[in-house]
């Protein structure tokens, strides 16, 4: 309270002191004689340092006024209940008088009168808005969360959700062929009749895809006759009958499986065998005889009477296709017992 106090009349004095030199300056001024002159010769007999003067004399006066109200407000702002009251209205009466304007100590004591007496007003912000605020953008966030995770769920559910379509029938795969074993034997679909079947399109010249499949193709025959005891016998189909001779067969499918027969012939009946079974191949990068062959990268499964049950793609793994394998052929023993 004392240092708001001392500050306020150091103000006070700073104003008074302003005062004083106003009306040293405002003297002068006041003191010229009027002349009648003319409006024409104004500019030629009034100094032009005189009129500068007045506007400089002008804006000490108005910044004399804000100083001395500001210091009043601040006075009473800090201490509306001290006994000593600081009357900032007369320093600003006593310059209004000099300069002849008689009603402002009334209007800047009506000012402060107002400033002292008006309510203070509470912020834009209310600490109950900003509570009911902070209350609702959480909710927004919990329920933003919450549509979220629901929508994300249904989209998961979706996908994972086997959708099974109505049956039309089996598809129109394999056929009837007339191909050469690996022995140089001459043998047909019918020799194959009676055991299930696992067919592999394939030529011996393929770098990585067809040794990995075929890799594969042993490992789950082992497999399938070990968890179910289901003899299947893995089949290889030469799509290369130029280079895959029978010779060639032989020595290729001994470094797989033992029982995996290998399969090859004339061009027009390897053609002929690959489009009953849907099977696309194609000669790729043709530089005299070393070439690749694209072609399908599927297994067949093919049931005793050599009809065409399910097919497995490159994506499968030896458990999956053990499995796939076991799954299908359980299925069609359910079907023959009802």
């Amino acid at each position: 309270m004392a240092s708001a106090l001392s500050r306020n009349v150091r103000l006070r004095l700073l104003c008074r002191s302003f005062d004083s030199h106003l009306r040293s300056l405002r003297n002068p001024i006041h003191s010229l004689p009027e002349m009648p002159i003319q409006n024409s010769h104004r500019s030629s007999l009034w100094p032009e340092f005189l009129v500068g003067r007045y506007k400089l004399l002008s804006a000490f006066e108005l910044n004399h006024r804000f100083l001395c109200t500001t210091a009043a407000n601040s006075a009473a702002n800090q201490s509306p209940s001290s006994t000593t009251t600081v009357t900032p209205s007369s320093g600003l009466a006593e310059g209004n008088s000099e300069s002849g304007n008689s009603g402002g100590q009334g209007s800047a004591g009506s000012q402060d009168t107002s400033q002292q007496g008006k309510p203070i007003r509470g912020g834009p912000v209310s600490w109950m808005s900003f509570f009911l605020l902070i209350c609702t953008g959480v909710g927004l966030i919990f329920y933003y969360d919450k549509e979220k995770r629901r929508h994300i769920e249904g989209i998961t559910s979706a996908s994972n959700e086997v959708k099974q379509g109505p049956s039309v029938g089996k598809p129109s795969i394999g056929g009837p062929f007339n191909l050469i074993d690996h022995n140089g034997t001459s043998v047909s679909e019918k020799n194959f009749m009676g055991k299930w079947n696992l067919i592999y399109f394939g030529f011996t010249h393929c770098p990585d895809i067809c040794p990995d499949e075929l890799q594969k193709l042993a490992s789950a025959i082992d497999k399938i006759k070990e968890n179910s005891g289901i003899e299947v016998v893995p089949i290889f189909i030469s799509v290369d009958p130029e280079r895959d001779t029978v010779e060639q067969v032989r020595e290729y499918v001994k470094e797989f499986h033992p029982n995996l027969i290998g399969l090859t012939g004339t061009p027009d009946e390897v053609k002929k065998t690959a489009r009953a079974y849907r099977v696309y191949y194609m000669k790729t990068e043709d530089e005299g005889s070393d070439y690749l062959v694209d072609h399908s990268i599927v297994m067949y499964l093919m049931d005793p009477s050599m009809q065409f049950v399910k097919f497995f793609g490159k994506n499968e793994d030896i458990t999956s296709l053990t499995n796939g394998v076991i799954l299908e052929i359980s299925k069609a023993k359910q079907k023959v017992k009802a």
